[in-house]
Order: structure tokens, then sequence, then C-alpha cells
């Protein structure tokens, strides 16, 4: 039987060149730098850091606020010309990218459109939208505030200015939070306890000179998508890859 043909998420080219689309990486800096590489244990960070795609920036340039609410008090010195160089346009502070591409999806489905994720910046923040593109005819501006006022940022060529990834339209709105007691559900109550033990013994454990738990290092339960008892996850992922966007074909 033949796969059912996948959703499609199509950037259209406009007047300008296309701006560079490519799978989110998992891969960063103040990763990189922790000891053994700690923070790519934590799976939920690693999978955020590649759930969707970055829109990469081809300027070098440096940024400063003067603190004022004007356009004119966000100045931009470009240091090595490209494409997606920044404006500023809203004033308040806020560093504005225009993305020269018209994204679509599929009924229903919107894009989130922020910063990339666990990817802090000194100095300048990412905003975040929700993007209604499956209808809108309209092109969406990527925009960072700054957080202080007299901080040079820098961006590198190539460093991604945005990121986004599909998401339902109204599931947010159409779930319906409750609060019960844990013991509501025992088999969870149960399986929660054992975790907390568990934890608790592999915690004490790490404290010991030549245990088991120093040789193993860190639990992996979560990563493995076991349970405690053994339980394997229904769904599980270890990494996401995010299929890339086709190059842009040339114009004639």
């Amino acid at each position: 039987m033949a796969d059912e043909d996948p959703p499609r998420l199509i950037a259209y080219q406009l007047d300008h060149p296309m701006p560079p689309l490519r799978p989110g990486s998992v891969r960063r800096a103040w990763m990189d730098a922790t000891r053994e590489g700690f923070a790519y244990r934590c799976l939920p960070l690693t999978i955020a850091n590649g759930h969707g795609w970055e829109i990469q920036g081809q300027t070098g340039f440096e940024a400063w606020w003067t603190g004022g609410s004007s356009p004119g008090d966000v100045v931009i010195r470009v240091l090595k010309p490209g494409a997606l160089a920044p404006s500023s346009h809203f004033g308040a502070g806020v560093l504005t990218f225009a993305i020269p591409t018209l994204l679509r999806t599929p009924p229903g489905i919107g894009l989130w459109v922020g910063g990339p994720p666990n990817a802090p910046k000194d100095g300048i923040a990412p905003l975040t939208g929700v993007v209604e593109t499956d209808w809108a005819p309209m092109t969406f501006t990527m925009n960072w505030r700054f957080t202080r006022p007299d901080h040079v940022v820098r961006f590198r060529p190539g460093e991604p200015i945005g990121f986004f990834f599909p998401l339902p339209l109204g599931l947010a709105e159409a779930m319906r939070p409750e609060i019960r007691p844990l013991a509501a559900d025992p088999p969870l109550a149960e399986a929660h306890r054992a975790w907390c033990a568990g934890r608790r013994s592999f915690n004490a454990g790490l404290k010991e000179e030549g245990s088991a738990e120093r040789r193993q290092g860190w639990q992996r339960h979560y990563h493995q998508g076991v349970a405690p008892g053994g339980e394997a996850a229904p769904d599980h992922r270890t990494r996401i890859r995010v299929r890339p966007f086709p190059p842009p074909p040339r114009s004639p």
C-alpha cells in the first residue's frame, strides 16, 4: 500500500532571492561547551532544537539601541553585505528582518515563528508569532527586541535569524484543562512513585566513589522511551529529521 501524500509546506518564490531555509540544527555552542556535552542528554532540549526550519541570515552586522522609542533609535552597521539585512521599522527597540518568501501550509495548519530554540543571545530576544499560513497572502517579518540600551549585538553571516514549525490552528483552544489528584490514576501514580524512588536512589549513588551510578553517569529512562517499570512508550523519538527544502529553481 502506498504511503499517503505528506502534507505540504510550500515556500513560494517572490521577486527577491529566496532566503536560505534549512532544517534546524540540534547543535548549540553553549551545549557543546558543557562538561562531556551533558546538555545533549536532555532529549526534550535537542528535539526542540531541530523541530523545524531555520531562516539563515546572510548579512554580517552589528546593531544597538539607544533607548528611545523611535525607529531612529536603533542603529545598524553592516559589516558584510548580503541578503536579509535588518532594518528598524517599528521603533520601541525592535530590529526587523523582512522574510522574502510566502509560506503556505494545509488548511487548519499554521506556523509558529520565532527565534532558534535554546539559543539565547545577549542583549536581544526574538519575538514570537503564530501565523495563519493556510490562507494569508501576506509575508511576515521576523523581529527581535533589544533587552537593554547601548549594548552592541552582532549577527554573523549564516547565523539563524528565525525559526518556524507547523502546528494545528485552534488546538490550544480546543484543549480542556483539568486538575486531578494523582491518585485518580493508580497506574500513573505507581509509575511516578517508582520513578521518584529510583531518582532518589540514583542521586544518592552518584555521591559514592566507584558506584554503579557513577559509572552509568545518568539515568536514561526518558531518553530510551522506557518507564521505570520497563513499559515502552508507544511513540518515542530520540531524534527528529525534518525534510530539507529543495534548491530553488534557477531563473530563466
